[in-house]
């Protein structure tokens, strides 16, 4: 899939305004605020900006924190990125098709990889399973 460019005033024109906070200024909404932390249903949650596939909903775990969890990705869906802001080391997680900002791994997730993928629900769409 090729990379998805827009103009600042595009994806203001597209998104809401808490959605072009998070994804293209790397804002993060309040914990247990989102969609779809508490989402239980069977489907693929999507990239808001672009629709990408991003995370399974069988990699989907409750991690406590505030904020949708995975252990795994769609396979090339996302790329990390060493974030040393506000004094910490972090990975961020961003779409590989229109690098909107979607939140941080951490190594602290459940088997099999151990990753806990801690991402915004406003960079998110949920295409529920038929």
């Amino acid at each position: 899939m090729s990379k998805v460019k827009k103009s600042n005033e595009e994806w203001k024109a597209q998104l809401s305004p808490e959605a072009y906070s998070v994804c293209r200024e790397h804002g993060t909404e309040a914990p247990f605020s989102g969609e779809f932390n508490d989402n239980k249903a069977d489907g693929t949650y999507k990239c808001i900006c672009c629709g990408t596939p991003l995370f399974e909903s069988d990699t989907k775990f409750d991690s406590g924190t505030g904020w949708p969890s995975y252990f795994e990705t769609i396979e090339n869906a996302v790329t990390e990125i060493k974030d040393g802001t506000y004094g910490m080391m972090r990975v961020e997680v961003v779409c590989s098709t229109c690098d909107a900002h979607l939140g941080h791994v951490f190594p602290d997730g459940p088997e099999p990889t151990g990753q806990r993928y801690c991402i915004n629900s406003v960079c998110l769409t949920f295409e529920e399973e038929e």
